[in-house]
């Protein structure tokens, strides 16, 4: 008597019958689709053995019922999408919910590099700088009304000239006499350090800091022989055609303060009333 060979499930012969090894054992056919196959999410039917199944996102479809939810179209060999659990053609997503490029008009496929700025859409190579007509891509741009430029073809465009070196002044920057400089521009005309963010003063529309126009243009104190600027709040005393800070401003023999208080001027001299007595 030969051994038997039946079904795992149904426990009938299979000799002589189609069958599918699972599992390490054997089932017909009919059990084998019963207890393994797959529900397809479209017609609800089960995917059996010998029908090509598809699989997409823990969801199984028979081959023909894997179509755009809108075209209708076979997606099996075609790329597709999903909407809201549709699943449609590259076309018809396309058509119902790609941006389309401002610039040439055409749709923005789906997974192609674009580019978005103020609710408009472009392909990356449409995205262009008004002047120079090459893509602009990832790097920073300037928009002027309706046109975009890239920020060298910008400032040549657009951006003020500084004073000195005419270059282009893209931003921050100084104005002097309502004239626009790059801060490393606008330095003294006698030393060069920059003035920019402190105070200085000018002399025939020429800028210079305190210190140099000091030396080279103000008064010199009778005294201490140190240039008297004004500036700062600071206080000078002017007598006939001499100067004197006010700290500087005492008497010759004793050194006493003379701010606000009457003196005597002997030759170079000034004198307080004690020493003017004591000649």
């Amino acid at each position: 008597m030969s051994e038997r060979f039946d079904c795992d499930n149904c426990k009938e012969s299979l000799y002589g019958r189609k069958y599918i090894q699972a599992e390490d054992n054997p089932y017909c056919i009919p059990c084998y689709d019963s207890l393994f196959a797959n529900t397809c999410d479209e017609c609800k039917e089960l995917i059996g053995h010998d029908s090509r199944e598809l699989f997409y996102e823990d969801r199984h479809y028979h081959e023909h019922c894997f179509r755009c939810f809108r075209c209708d179209r076979s997606l099996a060999d075609e790329p597709f999408t999903s909407q809201d659990d549709a699943l449609l053609c590259n076309d018809c997503y396309c058509n119902e919910f790609s941006s389309k490029c401002v610039a040439c008009d055409k749709t923005v496929m789906p997974g192609t590099r674009k580019l978005e700025y103020a609710g408009s859409t472009w392909h990356e190579s449409c995205f262009i700088c008004n002047s120079c007509q090459q893509p602009i891509g990832s790097k920073s741009f300037i928009p002027d009304k309706d046109d975009h430029y890239c920020v060298p073809c910008y400032e040549n465009k657009f951006a003020p000239r500084c004073t000195r070196c005419k270059q282009a002044l893209a931003k921050g920057g100084v104005t002097y006499r309502d004239e626009p400089w790059h801060k490393e521009c606008f330095v003294c005309t006698s030393c060069k350090v920059q003035l920019a963010g402190q105070h200085f003063t000018s002399r025939d529309d020429s800028p210079y800091c305190l210190k140099c126009f000091g030396n080279l243009y103000a008064k010199k104190c009778e005294a201490c022989k140190k240039p008297i600027t004004g500036f700062g709040g600071g206080k000078y005393i002017s007598f006939e055609d001499r100067q004197w800070h006010q700290p500087c401003f005492t008497c010759s023999r004793c050194s006493v303060s003379l701010v606000g208080a009457g003196f005597f001027p002997e030759q170079d001299e000034i004198l307080c009333r004690n020493c003017n007595s004591n000649l």
